[in-house]
């Protein structure tokens, strides 16, 4: 009988795949628009026309990412959006959102899974997914990373991808190798790798300007020297990200490099399968009674309470019907759930009856029993003011319902923000204080006729919507500059004047521009709010 001696060698050698994606917020952003790829790859939306994101800093703007347009034209991201606007006078700017960024990475990791076992983020725009003994299921290495950049370029993503051994030499190869790159188990990555730059390493800027500054400029010039020399040099640095010998022992493997996997996180759901398809309202609001009951005991066994709930209903001729709550604050009780959903039922069109009913919550939040205990009694008594939002959003609708905050601006109408009801105020904005300003701004600047005495003098009357008004108080100027960071070279100073009419009334009204400036002809009077 022959006996079948156990190997250490039966295992598969370790394989990664590093995908970066290299415009992922102006892709982002391009899919939330609803471009298409198609239209993408035809030059129209996005990338017609000069586009950056960009992010408040303390010392203005910055752009945090570009598409090609811009960057053709000379902004390139981390610049200020000021020198931008200089080499680009057409860049169109709109707000960056790195956390929307990530979440979008997060779930983009979690449907990468479908090349491996795992896969983990490789912050801000890459990914790295294990993909080892699953390549013949794709038909080799080669298929497997063709099928990954097909299906990405499918999403709309534009991305580069590599296949290697350790993570470090995947990275390295996706940012600066050939575009789908594969290192293959026996080769040796030192002499593959020795021709890319260091910035391949994954180290700090000033670790890379300080290896360039010392001649050293591509992998294989740190592997010639003694590890003695570059050990005394980085000695005290700590850092994976400022430490050359540590990044190149992570590239060719003499030392682990802990990755943390992405985990999805299932949201809580209950359903009810029917027996027979129901077709009538009161049957159907005593099945969300049941699966409000049956999420509120299973969001209080996890300790958490929903702030969005979607319904599900399955018809019998196949069709989804839909409806989503969201709430201002996080609840579990099933007598508000019903209260908000029994809005949303009654255009519902049943057809041929219901056969299953789902109730799922995708966005919950941490929420103690003894919370949700004193949320009740308040709502019994009249007094939640977290009940009272969510009444209101279900009957006038999600953007009907907004608070403002104060805004680091000081242009009227840039001077706020509107946010969720109960949503917490930015933590790290301070206080802004600004001159007195009347209580009722108009929505539009509306133009007026003034005379005054001389071209910088106080207006002595005005007209405003075929009424004539002889001023009697006037106070100002409050001259505000426009905003260098954000606006053109050519936008106008304003001068603030409040004035008080022969009758009693006030007002708030600005001269936009000021003679001789040399941004346009004479100035232009406006009227912008009203005192009560």
């Amino acid at each position: 009988m022959t006996m079948l001696s156990s190997s250490p060698n039966l295992l598969p050698p370790r394989r990664i795949m590093a995908i970066w994606c290299t415009d992922l917020a102006i892709d982002r952003w391009r899919l939330a628009e609803g471009l298409t790829p198609e239209k993408a790859a035809r030059g129209e939306g996005a990338d017609a026309a000069p586009l950056a994101l960009i992010e408040d800093t303390a010392h203005g703007p910055r752009i945090a990412a570009a598409n090609s347009a811009a960057r053709a034209a000379g902004a390139m991201p981390a610049m200020r959006l000021a020198d931008a606007r200089t080499l680009c006078p057409a860049l169109a700017v709109r707000p960056a959102d790195a956390a929307g960024d990530l979440a979008f990475l997060e779930s983009l990791a979690l449907w990468a899974q479908r090349w491996g076992p795992w896969s983990a983020l490789d912050p801000p725009d890459g990914l790295l997914v294990d993909v080892t003994g699953v390549a013949h299921l794709f038909g080799g290495e080669t298929a497997l990373i063709g099928d990954a950049m097909h299906l990405l370029d499918k999403r709309g993503l534009a991305a580069r991808a590599a296949l290697a051994p350790t993570a470090g030499a995947a990275w390295a190869l996706a940012h600066f190798g050939a575009q789908a790159a594969i290192l293959p188990p026996e080769a040796d990555p030192r002499t593959h790798l020795a021709d890319l730059p260091v910035a391949a390493l994954r180290l700090d800027a000033d670790v890379i300007l300080l290896l360039r500054r010392l001649g050293l400029k591509r992998l294989g010039q740190i592997q010639g020297l003694t590890r003695e020399n570059l050990a005394r040099r980085f000695r005290n640095t700590r850092s994976a990200a400022a430490n050359p010998l540590l990044r190149l022992d992570q590239l060719f493997g003499l030392r682990p490099e802990p990755l943390l996997p992405v985990v999805g996180v299932s949201a809580p759901l209950v359903q009810r399968r029917l027996m027979e398809p129901i077709r009538h309202r009161t049957l159907l609001d005593q099945v969300v009674a049941d699966l409000a009951a049956d999420m509120a005991r299973l969001l209080e066994g996890l300790g958490q309470g929903a702030r969005r709930l979607e319904l599900g209903m399955w018809k019998v001729d196949g069709e989804v019907l839909v409806r989503r709550l969201e709430m201002a604050a996080a609840s579990r009780d099933p007598a508000h759930v019903c209260r908000l959903f029994a809005a949303r039922l009654d255009d519902l069109d049943a057809g041929f009856g219901i056969e299953l009913v789902r109730l799922r919550a995708p966005w919950t939040e941490p929420l103690l029993l003894a919370q949700a205990d004193l949320e009740a009694a308040a709502e019994s008594h009249g007094t939640s003011l977290a009940a009272c939002m969510d009444r209101l959003t279900v009957r006038l609708g999600p953007d009907a319902v907004r608070r403002p905050v104060a805004h680091a601006s000081h242009l009227p109408e840039r001077a706020q923000r509107w946010q969720p009801p109960l949503a917490d105020p930015p933590s790290s904005q301070e206080e802004l204080r600004f001159h007195h300003r009347p209580m009722k701004l108009l929505d539009k600047p509306e133009s007026i006729a003034v005379i005054y005495e001389t071209p910088d003098g106080l207006p002595r009357q005005f007209q405003w919507r075929g009424q004539l008004h002889k001023v009697a108080r006037a106070e100002g100027p409050e001259r505000i500059a426009p905003e260098w960071w954000r606006e053109r070279s050519t936008v106008r100073l304003r001068d603030y004047y409040r004035i008080e009419d022969e009758t009693g009334r006030r007002y708030w009204i600005y001269r936009h521009g000021v003679i001789g400036d040399g941004r346009g002809g004479a100035p232009e009077w406006f009227i912008q709010g009203l005192f009560a």
